[in-house]
């Protein structure tokens, strides 16, 4: 039987709840999930890739059958290199669908052999997303119920 393997790709700027929520839902669906990490230099992220991948292996630790990379490419050649077949999207409203579906449709049309899978947080965690987390680090804001506990940490240790 082929093993089912998932790319969970995305900027995690940083890593919240909603994503983690995100990764153990789909490791109960696949055999292996990747998470994989946009370096998105054009987004301007807050925090460097290899502390992005540092939070994550933080964070799953414990956790089997799950891995990060780092990229710097087209998400489906990324799959390809990894024996994905399967693209793990998080949904958390509306507008994150339109977006998604066009990603989507788009990743389909190049690699017809890669399906997308939308997966939404529990309900407590469906507001919670990486700029809200940035603002709240920015203006050193409450937010050690949105991230982590090991993202937290990391993130106190490194400021």
């Amino acid at each position: 039987m082929k093993k089912r393997i998932a790319l969970y790709p995305g900027t995690f700027d940083p890593i919240t709840n909603g994503h983690f929520d995100v990764i153990q839902r789909a490791l109960g669906l696949f055999d292996e999930l990747i998470i994989a990490v946009a370096i998105s230099q054009d987004k301007k992220p807050m925090f460097s890739l290899d502390d992005r991948i540092s939070m994550i292996e933080e964070s799953i630790k414990g956790l089997e059958n799950v891995s990060v990379v780092g990229f710097n490419n087209l998400t489906v050649e990324l799959a390809k290199t990894h024996n994905a077949t399967i693209l793990i999207r998080g949904l958390r409203t509306t507008t994150d669908f339109e977006y998604e579906i066009q990603l989507g449709y788009l990743n389909n049309s190049l690699d017809k052999e890669l399906e997308t899978i939308y997966l939404m947080p529990t309900l407590k965690n469906s507001f919670v997303s990486s700029s809200i987390v940035r603002t709240l680090i920015k203006f050193n804001g409450k937010k050690n119920h949105l991230i982590p506990q090991e993202v937290e940490k990391f993130i106190e240790d490194n400021r």
